[in-house]
């Protein structure tokens, strides 16, 4: 047990980004256009690929859910943030805490899940293309998302149930700017080595598991693709990609950096400014990662610009 004082903490204080006034005060426009930034094109890609039946093949597909994912990921964390900021307040229920902590948990592996699932799906469309229609059916597309989501709601309520098992005494304060696993379980004064362990195991085989999909559908690309005779064909089929491997880099860079590192290699600040990368910085950036790379999206986008236009 640690400390002394085993009085129930029943809400704590979640300590944000900077506690001078001048920063937080930065911090707010900055992440509020950021948030922003990330509602816009998020729903405009989702929005793109609805309306363009072109569009509606599993690429797209699953590009659409990525899309609906990270927008739920950022509305997790980031309207809290800015609401403490106007209401000038820090403090979060401790049932408030856990359910943030659940759907974190949850939109994070849905997002390792479904850059997974289109990694495979560039694996099929460019190693095996005269198959691509019937083995990547509208039914096994539904049933690889589905599976993602239930996967994620499990992994999310374990580590939720094993966090309210937990006491949390005098300290109550987060040097975070919402309630997510490592700072949470450094405040606890209950045993926390079964936590830490699923966090290594479970968590990381998760994490493991999607990214050794990711790597094994690259290097089986990379050899396809590397027979291609033409210079141009090659280009093509890697250009096709391009866009997944750029948010591939920056999602599971970021994850490592925070979670699989030795505990003496964190700080609060180092954490926190890795952590603002993935959960704020990467759902903004997708959807112009994607889009710029992508003539179809970006005439889609035109489209449904256009339509707004006139109708106006």
């Amino acid at each position: 047990m640690r400390g002394a004082n085993q009085s129930s903490v029943s809400e704590f204080l979640l300590l944000g980004l900077s506690r001078q006034p001048q920063q937080q005060q930065l911090f707010f426009e900055l992440f509020l256009g950021m948030y922003l930034a990330t509602v816009l094109g998020n729903l405009l890609i989702i929005l793109g690929i609805s309306v363009d039946s072109r569009l509606h093949t599993p690429m797209y597909f699953f590009l659409s859910n990525l899309s609906f994912v990270d927008f739920c990921f950022s509305s997790t964390t980031v309207p809290k943030m800015l609401t403490n900021h106007i209401l000038g307040i820090q403090t979060i229920s401790f049932p408030s805490c856990l359910t943030q902590m659940y759907f974190f948990v949850v939109f994070v592996d849905m997002d390792n899940f479904l850059l997974a699932v289109m990694a495979y799906d560039r694996f099929v469309a460019i190693c095996h293309p005269l198959h691509y229609t019937t083995k990547m059916t509208h039914q096994l597309c539904a049933l690889m998302v589905a599976g993602s989501w239930l996967g994620a709601n499990l992994n999310a309520l374990l580590h939720t149930l094993l966090m309210a098992r937990l006491s949390f005494c005098a300290d109550n304060k987060i040097p975070h700017f919402f309630c997510d696993l490592a700072p949470l379980l450094k405040l606890s004064c209950s045993d926390t080595r079964l936590n830490e362990l699923m966090i290594v195991t479970e968590g990381a085989l998760i994490m493991i598991t999607a990214f050794v999909c990711i790597l094994v559908s690259y290097i089986c690309i990379t050899s396809a693709v590397l027979r291609v005779p033409s210079t141009k064909g090659r280009w093509k089929a890697f250009s096709t990609c391009g866009s997944h491997l750029a948010v591939v880099f920056l999602f599971y860079g970021t994850i490592i950096a925070v979670y699989f590192n030795p505990a003496s290699a964190h700080s609060a600040e180092k954490d926190t400014a890795v952590t603002v990368l993935y959960t704020v910085v990467t759902p903004m950036l997708n959807p112009f990662i994607y889009s710029l790379r992508n003539k179809d999206l970006k005439g889609a986008l035109r489209t449904l610009i256009d339509r707004r236009k006139f109708s106006g």
